[in-house]
């Protein structure tokens, strides 16, 4: 009576399972600004895997009065850069939660326009033409819509940079220097006494560098020492705080990047050094992804911040935290698609029943050869 009663729980959870559907979204084809498909009709429990083509774009979720806006608590791929010469692509994968609501995304990239703006916006289960909330609908609204920032944060405008024709004096010679730099740093001198070598360590006291905020002079060392557990210190810019540089760099900007450095807690102290060419501010943080993530987890590091004008220490700080409401699902790349749903968006349902299958199978086999 018991086998019985097993078999016909598994007859009704089965169908569930064989009827999950796996839909595919390409993100930016062909250069385009677009989803393909722009949206899908999906039950729920089915997948939407997202394919990343070049150059750099994200699946943001948003609602359909706020289009070009994240939703906060809503899931988010984060950006995904992809070069053309890359032979594998980026993946990410959404479990939809559920058929009874339609669900509204978009691509986050304003560089060097608002992708949002451009009508770059997907949807699930958005309603038919002609209901006033149709897709068509969204799309307009995004495009209609003046303000695609990520965030309050995001919006705070790049200092300018000017070049500045100084003269150095240092050991005994005097000689002129020609550089670029943002308005309101340092005067180009050397630290009296010659160079100094700052040391910072890296994850001593938690997520975080110690110090966190330096100001150096020309031809001085930063020495970065890392200790347990594994961090980087990798530069990026004021307005990505936890991309690296070379991914958002407009001008082919490449950032220095110590890779990770794993340390156990009975080894000596792995170091990184920077020399500094300038004045210029140099933001950085720790890209390990955790979790936590550590960036978004407000481990970040910065050099020559102008603490007078908006693109300080603090402000960057928050605005690489903020960048925490995006978080949400993962990604994988093509060579390594997974079958492991727990590296989807509510991949742990989709774990969990498949683990009540396999328990259900168990007992269903124990109790027949009882």
């Amino acid at each position: 009576m018991a086998s019985t009663f097993l078999l016909l729980l598994l007859a009704a959870f089965i169908p569930g399972l064989v009827c999950q559907k796996t839909f595919t979204v390409q993100v930016g084809a062909q250069g385009n600004l677009a989803y393909d498909p722009p949206f899908i009709q999906a039950a729920q429990g089915d997948l939407i895997r997202f394919i990343f083509n070049p150059k750099n774009h994200s699946v943001t979720q948003s609602s359909f009065d706020s289009p070009c806006h994240p939703l906060i608590g809503g899931a988010s791929s984060g950006f995904h850069f992809a070069s053309n010469t890359s032979g594998l692509l980026d993946t990410w994968q959404f479990a939809v939660p559920s058929a009874a609501n339609p669900f509204w995304f978009f691509c986050a990239q304003t560089q060097p326009v608002s992708h949002c703006g451009k009508g770059m916006v997907f949807a699930i289960n958005p309603p038919a033409e002609p209901d006033p909330h149709s897709f068509d609908a969204f799309q307009r609204l995004a495009m209609s819509q003046a303000s695609p920032t990520l965030s309050s944060f995001a919006s705070v405008s790049a200092q300018p940079w000017s070049t500045v024709t100084a003269t150095i004096t240092h050991d005994g010679s005097t000689f002129a220097s020609a550089y670029t730099s943002y308005e309101g740093t340092p005067a180009p001198t050397y630290a009296p006494g010659g160079p100094v070598n700052h040391v910072v360590k890296v994850g001593v006291d938690g997520l975080s560098f110690s110090p966190s905020n330096i100001s150096a002079a020309i031809s001085d060392t930063v020495t970065f020492e890392f200790h347990p557990k594994n961090h980087t210190v990798t530069q990026s810019s004021f307005s990505h705080p936890c991309e690296p540089l070379e991914v958002t760099s407009t001008t082919g900007q490449v950032g220095f990047n110590s890779g990770f450095q794993f340390v156990s807690a009975d080894t000596g102290f792995p170091t990184f050094q920077i020399t500094i060419n300038d004045t210029a501010p140099i933001w950085s943080y720790c890209s390990q992804p955790g979790p936590p993530k550590h960036c978004q987890s407000g481990m970040v590091f910065s050099i020559n911040a102008v603490e007078t004008g908006p693109n300080n220490f603090a402000a960057f700080k928050s605005l690489a935290m903020n960048g925490a409401i995006l978080a949400g699902g993962a990604s994988t790349s093509s060579s390594a698609l997974s079958s492991d749903p727990s590296q989807s968006v509510g991949g742990a349902a989709h774990n969990g029943r498949w683990s009540v299958l396999i328990s259900l199978i168990a007992t269903a086999v124990v109790v027949g050869l009882s």
